[in-house]
């Protein structure tokens, strides 16, 4: 079978220059939209997955799908910094952090809106745990004071968090000593304050999780089945990078299937346009049909060009939105985590595989919008598109 060569399908796709950029426009905005939301799931998934260590675990009550409505009381806690498996550190401690998770409303810059802040309760040790978490700016709060430490995400998302200032909660004033870039992770929207300090302002009698140092990840299993074994716990543990990672699950889902709904009800408007786009390709063209046929070229490579102007004029669609989708991963963008119920800062993510879903997405729209106007061109008979030329 004779094929069309591809310089004959590009030639006429640049003869019709406005249609081609008007339908292929119209692809790139939906395009546009479906990629920016796979880049928004990715961007939250990876904010969270990025804020656990591979060889931390966290302890929660059990049941407990969060910090907030976990509860470990003070005699748990110091039974499980006594269970073997648990790194040391250099004074032969167990390197684990009791940490209370508390909610705090705080006014949103520009709008003045309020909106859940996380505040977690830590120390040297906390630190210690997250090696992502640097101090770029002023000290670490003190032992025992009402001092505090903000992430970069909180202190440029909310008013009154800068160095030096003074924030009101819990019944006290706490001072922002100190400022923290966290790596783009979770911890960049919490402000973190001592323990027991937080503890004693918010009148709570038992931290909200712990976290334990692993020696080595494989000794995750045999630490969890002796916390979770222990009748004096009624706790449960989870690899931290496997509890935030499930954090995100939630919010992830409902934007990917919410943003997908509204992509695809777009992508109907860009297969309409483009099945218009063909079907007047075939009307004026009738004649050089005719033409092809006569010399000898089969329906099928009729079919196939046809269809190719199509599945062309997508892909340059799909390019075009794609390379727009890249310049969102320029923002930063926040919004309530659905597990937690507080603010979640993070970017836009573009992955190799969400180009290649946005591509596959914008060429079933070109072979959807073209696959009927191509089946016209091609059983239009010889003598009839001769006479109508």
């Amino acid at each position: 079978m004779k094929a069309l060569p591809f310089s004959y399908i590009a030639r006429n796709l640049r003869v019709r220059r406005v249609t081609t950029v008007l339908t292929a426009a119209g692809m790139a905005l939906v395009v546009y939209v479906f990629a920016t939301v796979l880049m928004m799931t990715e961007g939250i998934r990876a904010t969270l997955v990025a804020t656990g260590q591979p060889d931390n675990m966290i302890v929660l009550r059990k049941g407990a799908g969060a910090e907030i409505t976990s509860g470990i009381s003070r005699e748990q806690a110091a039974i499980i910094e006594t269970l073997p498996g648990i790194a040391l550190d250099a004074r032969g401690q167990a390197l684990a952090s009791k940490e209370p998770v508390i909610l705090n409303n705080l006014p949103k810059r520009g709008s003045g809106k309020p909106s859940n802040v996380t505040l977690r309760g830590t120390g040297e040790a906390g630190l210690a745990l997250r090696p992502q978490v640097k101090l770029v700016q002023g000290r670490m709060f003190r032992p025992g004071s009402s001092e505090v430490i903000a992430g970069r995400a909180v202190a440029a998302g909310f008013q009154g968090v800068d160095l030096g200032a003074t924030l009101r909660f819990g019944g006290r004033d706490w001072v922002v000593v100190g400022l923290f870039d966290a790596g783009r992770s979770g911890f960049d929207s919490e402000l973190w304050a001592d323990a027991e300090q937080l503890m004693a302002a918010f009148r709570r009698q038992a931290v909200s999780s712990v976290i334990v140092k692993l020696p080595d990840p494989e000794n995750f299993e045999g630490l969890r089945q002796l916390i979770e074994d222990d009748p004096r716990l009624g706790l449960e543990a989870k690899r931290e990078e496997r509890f935030y990672a499930e954090q995100s699950e939630a919010l992830a889902n409902f934007i990917r299937i919410l943003g997908t709904a509204l992509a695809v009800i777009f992508s109907i408007g860009a297969v309409v346009g483009a099945t218009i786009t063909m079907f007047g390709a075939v009307a004026s063209r009738v004649g050089e049909i005719g033409t092809l046929r006569a010399l000898g070229f089969r329906r099928s490579a009729v079919l196939a060009a046809f269809l190719g102007e199509s599945l062309l004029l997508s892909l340059l669609g799909g390019v075009a939105g794609v390379t727009a989708a890249l310049a969102m991963q320029a923002v930063d963008v926040s919004t309530t985590n659905f597990a937690t119920f507080a603010e979640l800062a993070f970017q836009f993510r573009m992955t190799p595989v969400i180009a290649v879903q946005s591509m596959l997405f914008a060429l079933l729209m070109g072979f959807v919008g073209g696959f009927v106007p191509a089946w016209r061109a091609a059983r239009l008979r010889i003598v009839d598109c001769l006479r109508a030329a």
